[in-house]
């Protein structure tokens, strides 16, 4: 039986491409789950026309994550915290620091995209990215000072 993969499966195919099935894999797994449509020519115009839909919605998705990189790129955040003498942090800065400053300048992003490898324990500033789409990273400003 003739199916188009809706999904990439591994050790079947791509998405989008066209294989050859036993009956009862298809009709018992594939289909039920939404892995797969019967290669019929309806099921394939709507299958491109899914693709279409598809691409429009990541080129507006891409936009606006490059809107938004370019006012979080015009954004500088100050963190005042206790330091000792030496420059060291009582605590931390971290990713949950940098998302509760995001949410008072109006950016909702979620620490999971603040990509910062460990939480900053000195004072300095620092360039921390953000990741708000797979093809956008925007860099913040983030300036750590003493009280």
């Amino acid at each position: 039986m003739k199916i188009v993969l809706l999904k990439s499966i591994e050790k079947l195919g791509e998405r989008g491409t066209v294989v050859n099935v036993k009956r009862g894999y298809a009709r018992n797994h594939l289909i039920p789950k939404g892995f797969a449509l019967m290669h019929t020519s309806s099921n394939l115009k709507m299958f491109e026309e899914l693709n279409r839909i598809e691409a429009i919605r990541k080129g507006k998705k891409e936009k606006e994550a490059t809107q938004i990189k370019e006012k979080l790129e015009a954004l500088s955040l100050t963190f005042p915290v206790q330091a000792g003498e030496d420059g060291k942090l009582f605590g931390a800065v971290t990713n949950m620091d940098i998302e509760a400053a995001l949410t008072k300048e109006k950016h909702q992003i979620d620490k999971k995209d603040i990509l910062l490898p460990e939480p900053i324990k000195e004072l300095g500033v620092y360039s921390v990215k953000i990741s708000l789409h797979p093809k956008v990273t925007a860099t913040v400003k983030l300036w750590v000072v003493n009280k």
